[in-house]
C-alpha cells in the first residue's frame, strides 16, 4: 500500500500563492507517475497536472509534464531531488481554483493522464479556497 500525504492547504486572496506538497515513501515519487487532481463542491475530480521523471541521477534526469489549460501558466508541478515529495506551486489564484486538492500515484501511466481511473493511489486531500 502506497500512503500519499498533501500538505499545504488554506485560505488566500485572489490573485495569491499556495504551494501543495504531497509525501510520499522512498522512491515512491521517482519510480511512479504522479499526478494532482481537485474536487470542488458538487464537481467531478478533475485532473490538474502531472509528472514523470525519466532518468535516475540528481542531476541527469527529464521530467514529462502535463497541464490542464485552465492551470497552465499558473501552476507548476515539481518533485524534489531526495524524491520523497511531490508539489504544486500555484500562482494567480482565482476563486474557480477552489476546491479540495489530492495527489494520486500510478506505476505507470497506461492511460489519460487526467483521468481518476488511472491512478490506483490517492491521498486525502487539502483544502484550497481562494476567496
Amino acid at each position: 500500500h502506497v500512503q500519499l500525504v498533501e500538505s499545504g492547504g488554506g485560505s488566500v486572496q485572489a490573485g495569491g500563492s499556495l504551494r501543495l506538497s504531497c509525501s510520499a515513501p522512498k522512491n515512491i515519487i521517482s519510480d511512479y507517475f504522479m499526478g494532482w487532481f481537485r474536487q470542488a463542491p458538487g464537481k467531478e475530480r478533475e485532473g490538474v497536472a502531472s509528472i514523470d521523471r525519466y532518468g535516475r541521477t540528481k542531476t541527469d534526469y527529464i521530467d514529462s509534464v502535463n497541464y490542464e489549460d485552465f492551470v497552465k501558466g499558473r501552476f507548476t508541478i515539481s518533485q524534489d531531488n531526495a524524491k520523497t515529495t511531490l508539489y504544486l506551486q500555484m500562482n494567480s489564484l482565482k476563486p474557480e481554483d477552489t476546491a479540495v486538492y489530492y495527489c494520486a500515484a500510478i506505476i505507470q501511466c497506461r492511460a489519460n493522464w487526467d483521468e481518476t481511473g488511472t491512478y490506483n493511489y490517492w491521498g486525502q486531500g487539502t483544502q484550497v479556497t481562494v476567496s
